[in-house]
């Protein structure tokens, strides 16, 4: 990984957290997370997605499974709001530092309010994006949440 690493393997690094790294091919088409969950063999329930969505008009950053969808009413109840809706591509990309895809909860541009689907603590480790596509970082959930600063709530739905 040198000359590889991303704000977010920096970050782990620097506060050394405990985590694994895991890299694979991503074929333009395909959905990420869906894609990093099958190519590294993993139940779709411990791959995690990062979403930004604008809660009240700030932006915000739910992190559910691969295999469920961030339920906007729960994002913005666990984030003290009244109104979610996601945001545009261009302005989560700007506000992350990161691509689409490739979106970590960790390490972004400006610390965003976090909200981390209760689902993750059902499991030792979880996966979430390593801050490019291909890259997945499998970290203990306590791990995540202690790096993000967030909020644990059932955010998840389907």
């Amino acid at each position: 990984m040198a000359g590889r690493g991303t704000p977010a393997t920096a970050l782990l690094s620097k506060r050394g957290v405990a985590h694994e790294l895991h890299t694979y091919t991503h074929h333009d088409g395909a959905g990420y997370g869906e894609e990093a969950a099958a190519v590294m063999g993993q139940d779709p329930r411990r791959v995690f997605k990062t979403l930004v969505a604008l809660v009240d008009g700030a932006m915000t950053v739910g992190i559910v499974p691969v295999s469920a969808q961030l339920d906007l009413k729960a994002l913005a109840a666990a984030a003290g709001g009244k109104k979610a809706v996601m945001a545009d591509v261009a302005d989560a990309e700007r506000a992350t530092g990161y691509v689409a895809g490739g979106i970590s909860p960790l390490g972004q541009r400006k610390r965003l309010p976090t909200v981390l689907d209760a689902s993750a603590q059902e499991h030792p480790t979880v996966f979430c994006s390593g801050g490019r596509r291909g890259l997945e970082i499998e970290l203990a959930p306590a791990d995540l949440v202690a790096l993000t600063g967030a909020v644990v709530a059932p955010i998840a739905t389907g």
